[in-house]
């Protein structure tokens, strides 16, 4: 679009936004009571709704049309990629994409296996408060009864609407629902799908990024425009660019056709299936900085939240926030932590594998084990924030093995230590010892600087308050050696000026009776029992009087 066009699209956008009854709404509103308007400056009066910051960890089914193949993440951009490794797999069992294109994996796609009542009660067993289902991702498919992209689950593949589903087995499992919509990058995601061979046998046969809907006849997708589904009538930019929309970079942006349909595509999203979380995959917002659209979505979904329950209970995350952003949605932090207490709720969202489904990792038994999943969720929880985890789904709907034994490991920890978990809230400090004395990794763009530290000990603390007067302190590992009989917690050390009070008593989550303990110039010293009550990260449950 050109640079003119796109102003006047804005101003007419902004236009309609604040028509009369709108303009009447003001700035800055308490969220209650006055309907947001689509301004940062409105956005401003957001409150992270309590049910997000007592919930503290939810579970992801990061699970559509990509994980036909069982390869991997973004396998719907990199089967277009000649040389990469999910081309050669999609030339070597679909055909070469000039042929057999992402439009015929979503043909393949079935959920034979899919039973969302069973899995929702299996993430239930397993501590989560909410679940969050993939509604799109960057393949621009629909995963349920969309009104505006006809490539949706109901439509085709496995006919079947997927988030409807999903939704009503959270509801009836008592748990609140989110979906994560990642559609917004389809413009530039695809833009390799309108290439060719340079090399072999088909150097220079398109592949079928450019078909259109007359090109379809006497094919099983006969009638259906492929373009609705690659939105590829473009030129592409330069460079690859991806994931920034920056014509001086050498993006290509959107039209105002594509940012609209987007738009309606979430809002039908919203009213029909009535999410607690909106998740966004994107550096802001979606379509951010070249379009209003995310501003005009977030405004709804709060707006819409409010008119249902009476009052603010809706979620929007978005990725790299500013600090005067982070007032107007919950920051998520991508495959990352952050190494402080944020004075804002915010969410980690990370994977025990890659987001779309892996055979080969599987088989390699290379899932993140239950042990360093608890220990990201209290350190995470220590600094105000909440672990969204995926557990990625095959093709067919049914978990693997590895992911179940996962699940039951995690539930089992869970039961015993949930009660230091949900509704509780940051210390004066969030933890102590060796992981907090080293430098941290830094975060990088989005996050990922998940697992670059060094392993945790049982020396490294984490902290958290429930109450007036109960603080938890996890220790990440179980002592050893010498010190196997007792663990010291310096932050507790006689006359600390973090808990100038007193100590009354100390239990251990899973072991009957209190423990013994004394408090030192060094720190409180606990006497620990000959057995271990779990596998792994231990919960100390610490009473008294001015230690909050």
């Amino acid at each position: 679009m050109a640079l003119n066009t796109r102003r006047s699209f804005l101003r007419k956008s902004a236009a309609t936004l604040l028509a009369p009854g709108a303009a009447a709404f003001g700035s800055v509103r308490a969220p209650a009571t006055r309907p947001f308007v689509p301004t940062w400056e409105s956005l401003a009066a957001y409150q992270t709704p309590d049910w997000f910051r007592d919930a503290k960890f939810g579970i992801w089914a990061h699970w559509g049309p990509q994980c036909v193949p069982e390869q991997g993440d973004w396998y719907a951009r990199n089967m277009y990629r000649e040389g990469q490794g999910q081309y050669k797999y999609q030339c070597e069992h679909y055909g070469h994409p000039s042929r057999a294109g992402f439009k015929d994996i979503i043909h393949q796609w079935k959920a034979e296996n899919w039973d969302p009542e069973h899995l929702v009660g299996l993430y239930k067993k397993a501590g989560a408060k909410y679940f969050m289902a993939m509604a799109n991702h960057h393949d621009n498919f629909d995963n349920y009864d969309s009104k505006y992209q006809p490539w949706n689950s109901v439509n085709l593949g496995p006919k079947k609407d997927l988030i409807g589903s999903w939704e009503k087995a959270a509801r009836r499992a008592g748990l609140r629902f989110a979906v994560s919509s990642h559609a917004a990058h389809a413009w530039s995601w695809y833009e390799v799908a309108q290439g060719a061979d340079k090399s072999g046998p088909l150097a220079g046969v398109p592949y079928d990024g450019k078909l259109t809907k007359a090109d379809g006849k006497g094919l099983w997708w006969e009638g259906r425009d492929p373009q609705e589904l690659y939105a590829q009538n473009h030129a592409p930019g330069a460079g690859g660019l991806v994931w920034d929309w920056n014509a001086a970079r050498g993006s290509s942006l959107p039209d105002a056709a594509y940012c609209e349909k987007f738009y309606n595509r979430t809002i039908d999203l919203i009213d029909k299936y009535h999410p607690d979380l909106l998740y966004f995959d994107d550096t802001v917002l979606p379509l951010h900085p070249i379009s209003d659209v995310g501003l005009r979505i977030a405004a709804y979904q709060y707006n819409t939240s409010i008119k249902r329950s009476g009052k603010l209970e809706g979620v929007v995350t978005g990725k790299v926030l500013s600090p005067a952003q982070r007032k107007c949605l919950v920051w998520d932090i991508e495959r990352g932590v952050s190494n402080t207490i944020e004075p804002l709720p915010w969410q980690t969202d990370t994977c025990i594998g890659q987001w779309h489904y892996s055979r080969p990792l599987f088989e390699r038994k290379g899932y993140k084990k239950p042990g360093m999943v608890a220990q990201m969720l209290v350190d995470i929880i220590s600094k105000n924030g909440n672990l969204m985890l995926n557990i990625p789904l095959p093709g067919g709907g049914a978990p693997d093995s590895e992911e179940l034994a996962f699940l039951s490991d995690f539930t089992d920890w869970m039961h015993i230590n949930s009660d230091a978990i949900y509704g509780t809230r940051p210390w004066k400090v969030s933890g102590e010892g060796p992981s907090v004395e080293a430098a941290a990794e830094p975060l990088r763009a989005q996050g990922f600087n998940e697992g670059r530290n060094k392993p945790y000990v049982a020396q490294d603390l984490r902290f958290v308050t429930k109450g007036d007067d109960t603080l938890y302190a996890f220790a990440m590992g179980w002592p050893n050696g010498e010190s196997a009989q007792t663990l010291t917690i310096k932050s507790l050390a006689s006359g600390s000026p973090l808990a100038p009070g007193r100590v009354e008593r100390v239990n251990l989550l899973g072991v009957p009776g209190p423990l013994k303990f004394t408090r030192t110039t060094n720190g409180l010293v606990l006497t620990l029992p000959a057995q271990k009550p779990c596998d792994y990260v231990y919960a100390f449950k610490i009473r008294g009087r001015g230690i909050v």
